[in-house]
């Protein structure tokens, strides 16, 4: 983005606004301040976590279904796998359709209701996949899951950035956003267990209650300990609340309250940034369901029984975490997200040409299904810190981050169709490396241009985005 040239005067009036409202010496790095991150991380990490840990089961536990037997049951065996490709699809296709509209509605409610309403909504959903008798059944269960799993996903990079300065997110997004890792490694020893379990029906049907119920008792805990913002929740004292408050302005300007800009909404659908985010979220997407939804039956081509496999799908996932939260808390203190990201597509892409060109060394293909979680992962969670804290205000975020992410999930749909075309996938990951550098240098360039027209800027001073959102800041993109 650019800043306007109507007026001079304008960059004045920053600079006036700047020198007025310098923070309290009080506040950056001060006791004060880092007692109050420990208490925020201790209160909002381990709910939104763990709500992201269910969500994640939910959405990707058809993979390990199918190899407990979910086509032969109830989809008249499936031979050509279209009907449970329908399925996969369902998911996305009512989550991409809900994303804007429902962050944008998120900012006019309770956090602590809101996150709590979308966990009991597709918690229920998912339990009521156990009782699916046809492919209509399940298409329904999975379409009403998206639609809940809307309000919460995209909602929370928003959320934490309310609570979470621009060095901080990162790091948060990345524990975040890697409980997905955990989910995956989780679900497969889920699986394990219940596939050696001797029970009077199918296990996929113990599998969708076991995973389904969790989410639906945590989000009444939820809707009484999850804080809501920073001016109104009374999690936080007056002291707290001060200090939190001045944390949403530092080099910015927060909301109050329950309020949604349109003018920011409109200037989110004109920004060509938000667009090649998707285009890189739809590749690093693809590659995601891919390998979401048939991560087991990869591994099952190795020659090992359903159990093993279901076994031998935890160890990706746990190396894919380790590599996220790595790769963002170096991204974090460098304060840069593109190269950090373009290096983690690259190894994506690295996992899935070792699939398509190595057919006979099962330990090569192995070793490339780690490639694919940790490049694939460590980027998704570094693109939403990314947008996190470049988007100017907070209505822009809750329209811009949806709106790349809902591009981003057209390439789910596409993924959960094209397994095995593993070229298709490589080309997107090096394909979304291209734009994170594309991204990287046009932010780099604009900080340049804004050092050189505003000086450089005094850190942690407030500015007021209020009108012109990022257009305005002066403290520079995370390039």
């Amino acid at each position: 983005m650019t800043i306007s040239s109507h007026d001079s005067k304008h960059n004045e009036d920053v600079k006036i606004e700047i020198q007025e409202s310098l923070p309290s010496p009080l506040l950056e790095g001060s006791a004060e301040e880092q007692a109050l991150v420990r208490k925020l991380d201790k209160r909002i990490m381990p709910i939104a976590c763990a709500l992201y840990l269910f969500s994640y089961l939910d959405r990707s536990n058809l993979g390990n279904a199918r190899l407990q037997g979910l086509p032969e049951d109830v989809l008249g065996g499936d031979p050509t796998g279209v009907l449970f490709d329908w399925i996969t699809s369902a998911f996305f296709l009512a989550y991409i359709l809900c994303q804007i509209p429902a962050t944008l509605l998120s900012k006019l409610f309770r956090p602590r209701l809101w996150v709590a309403a979308a966990g009991l909504g597709w918690g229920t959903c998912a339990t009521l996949m156990s009782t699916g008798f046809n492919f209509g059944s399940l298409l329904a269960a999975r379409a009403c899951i998206g639609v809940f799993e809307s309000g919460f996903g995209p909602a929370i990079p928003l959320y934490f950035s309310f609570f979470y300065t621009r060095k901080e997110i990162g790091l948060r997004m990345a524990c975040w956003f890697g409980f997905a890792t955990v989910g995956g490694a989780f679900g497969g020893l889920i699986a394990f267990g219940i596939q050696n379990a001797s029970l009077p029906f199918q296990p996929w049907r113990l599998l969708f209650i076991v995973e389904g119920l969790p989410p639906v008792v945590l989000a009444i805990f939820t809707a009484f300990l999850f804080p809501d913002r920073p001016e109104s929740t009374t999690f936080l004292n007056e002291d707290e609340r001060r200090i939190a408050i001045a944390r949403m302005n530092r080099a910015t300007s927060g909301d109050v309250g329950a309020s949604v800009n349109k003018a920011h909404i409109w200037a989110a659908f004109r920004d060509w940034r938000i667009y090649v985010g998707g285009v890189i979220y739809f590749g690093l997407n693809c590659a995601l369901a891919s390998i979401g939804a048939f991560l087991p039956t990869i591994i099952q081509t190795f020659g090992n029984s359903a159990a093993v496999t279901q076994l031998l799908t935890v160890p990706p996932y746990a190396v894919a975490f380790v590599i996220l939260v790595s790769f963002s808390f170096a991204s974090d203190r460098l304060q840069s997200r593109g190269v950090f990201m373009g290096v983690a597509s690259v190894i994506g892409a690295i996992g899935y040409l070792l699939l398509l060109v190595v057919h006979d060394n099962v330990r090569v293909r192995y070793f490339a299904t780690f490639c694919i979680t940790s490049g694939t992962y460590t980027t998704i969670g570094l693109i939403m810190a990314w947008f996190a804290h470049n988007l100017g205000s907070e209505t822009k975020r809750a329209a811009g981050i949806p709106m790349f992410m809902s591009m981003g999930q057209c390439g789910s749909v596409l993924g959960s169709h094209i397994f095995p075309q593993s070229e298709v996938s490589c080309a997107l990951e090096l394909l979304a490396a291209v734009c994170a550098a594309i991204l990287s240098i046009s932010y780099r360039l604009d900080n340049a241009r804004r050092d050189r027209v505003y000086g450089r800027p005094i850190p942690g001073a407030r500015v007021d985005t209020q009108i012109l959102a990022d257009k305005v800041n002066p403290h520079g993109y995370f390039s």
